[in-house]
């Protein structure tokens, strides 16, 4: 009898209202390869929560406490089989010894082009903002690997959008959404399965 061969069972973190976290449940609900086993999120009310339970993934509260704590997260991964870690809206540093543990099988997306717009602070409406007030008539999101600093890790993919100068930033906000949703799950899906499609 042949063995089938293990799903890469993966976990997203995220911290709000969880449009990207629904997206890439949404594509490996069905999926031969790819398993989401589980849903760490650090903020109470996040409404990635109910994504997590309309999708019967495990949906597990887990603060900076806990995340701190490399016993019980370590731990918390391992019960699951986690091979990877998807980062989707998580508004928190991932601590250093999940950087090592899950090196290179971190991914996170970013509203904007990095470098440009990144580092600590940006994240979420602040990025549009800035990218508003710089008066660019381009920007976008990236998705990247993890490492100790803030969006500094290994850019996987990128994808821009014309904006006009000063565009408002809900207006910036409303487009590259439309490209994290288009892209984050299919670019999570060629990393964990054929990376080298990548590079």
């Amino acid at each position: 009898m042949i063995s089938e061969t293990p799903k890469i069972k993966l976990a997203i973190f995220a911290s709000g209202g969880g449009s990207n976290a629904l997206k890439i449940l949404e594509y490996f609900e069905q999926h031969s390869t790819i398993e989401i086993a589980l849903i760490l999120y650090n903020n109470k009310s996040a409404g990635v929560i109910q994504h997590g339970l309309a999708f019967n993934v495990p949906t597990i509260y887990w603060n900076k406490t806990k995340m701190n704590d490399a016993k019980a997260t370590l731990s918390m991964l391992n019960y699951y089989h986690v091979d990877g870690i998807l980062l989707a809206g998580f508004l928190a540093l991932i601590p250093e010894y999940l950087v090592q543990r899950f090196s290179g099988k971190i991914l996170n997306i970013h509203p904007a082009l990095l470098p440009d717009f990144g580092g600590h602070g940006m994240y979420g409406h602040f990025v549009h903002e800035a990218v508003s007030a710089s008066g660019k008539l381009c920007s976008g999101m990236t998705i990247h690997l993890i490492d100790a600093e803030y969006d500094k890790g290994k850019i996987l993919f990128q994808y821009p959008v014309s904006i006009n100068a000063n565009e408002d930033p809900v207006s910036i906000q409303k487009k590259v959404l439309a490209l994290e949703h288009l892209y984050y799950a299919p670019i999570i899906e060629k990393y964990f399965m054929n990376p080298e499609s990548l590079f």
